[in-house]
């Protein structure tokens, strides 16, 4: 006799979980998608409106396949005042690269001595830097403004150089690495070994650090960058401003000269370059060097 083969329905628990996991499905990349149109949009219209002319962009037209005006709009950014747009970019990698590069030096020097040292008055000093991290930029730009009038530094680049040589948030980041990445059994091992604080620093405790140290670099990179306010009630000479206020004194301009707004749009798509090719150059650093420095030699 043979078996009868019996068909069994699925168990409805099975059937509700299987629409319930599409339903989160839909929903989780729907949101990805909103939110990466909503990031990708201003970026596409920048780079849309940088190809066009000035009676173009009056206009609202889309794309001009006919008539790309990208290339004029970049020579004639190029070419303004003298060349003053080279200027400010070069003003802007200047601030941002030696307020990051050394900033975030400090920073992480800061951050390991708060994990790995115990001194009086750890706590309290540790708080200070927390504070320092609720308190806006905007909101230290006058007091800064006042300290530098008061020993002549203003309308000089020290006025904005030394302000971003500090970092809480990076403090603050920088404490949290130590603590994960370099144990302090690696530390009491290489003080055993007879090693200073500095060399223990800086062949055992750095490389290990090296992620934390790439992020915070990012991070300071991109928050001078983008600094306005300090540059503005620190620099009344136009050869010292960054980016980002030089663009800024042409889009004022825009009402009396319309022919700035290409100009500006044109600047604003050449000055986010910079911030690209440090993401792509030094995102490999992120995944990198983790355990790095952890064996003893």
């Amino acid at each position: 006799m043979s078996a009868a083969v019996v068909d069994t329905p699925l168990p409805q628990r099975k059937t509700r979980r299987s629409k319930g996991y599409i339903g989160s499905l839909f929903g989780v990349n729907g949101l990805l998608v909103l939110t990466t149109c909503y990031m990708v949009f201003p970026l596409l219209w920048l780079v849309t409106s940088s190809m066009k002319s000035l009676g173009a962009l009056y206009r609202a037209d889309g794309i001009p396949w006919s008539d790309i005006r990208l290339w004029e709009n970049i020579q004639t950014v190029i070419q303004a005042n003298d060349g003053i747009y080279l200027r400010w970019l070069g003003n802007s990698i200047l601030y941002a690269g030696v307020g990051a590069v050394v900033g975030g030096l400090i920073a992480l020097l800061a951050g390991y001595a708060f994990d790995k040292f115990q001194f009086r008055g750890k706590s309290l000093w540790y708080s200070t830097v927390l504070a320092g991290v609720l308190i806006p930029a905007t909101a230290t730009a006058i007091p800064l403004y006042l300290l530098a009038s008061a020993v002549n530094l203003t309308n000089t680049m020290w006025a904005v150089m030394i302000p971003f040589l500090t970092n809480p948030f990076g403090v603050y980041l920088a404490r949290t690495f130590s603590q994960g990445y370099v144990p302090d059994s690696v530390v009491e091992a290489a003080r055993i070994d007879g090693a200073g604080e500095l060399q223990i620093f800086r062949r055992v405790a750095l490389p290990m650090m090296a992620p934390g140290y790439v992020t915070i670099v990012l991070f300071q990179f991109v928050g001078i960058w983008n600094n306005f306010m300090l540059p503005l009630m620190m620099f009344s000479n136009s050869r010292l401003y960054p980016v980002s206020l030089g663009l800024y004194n042409w889009n004022a301009q825009t009402t009396s000269f319309p022919e700035y707004y290409p100009m500006v749009l044109a600047g604003s798509l050449l000055s986010i370059i910079p911030l690209l090719v440090a993401f792509i150059f030094l995102q490999r650093f992120w995944r990198a060097g983790l355990t790095a420095g952890s064996v003893k030699a």
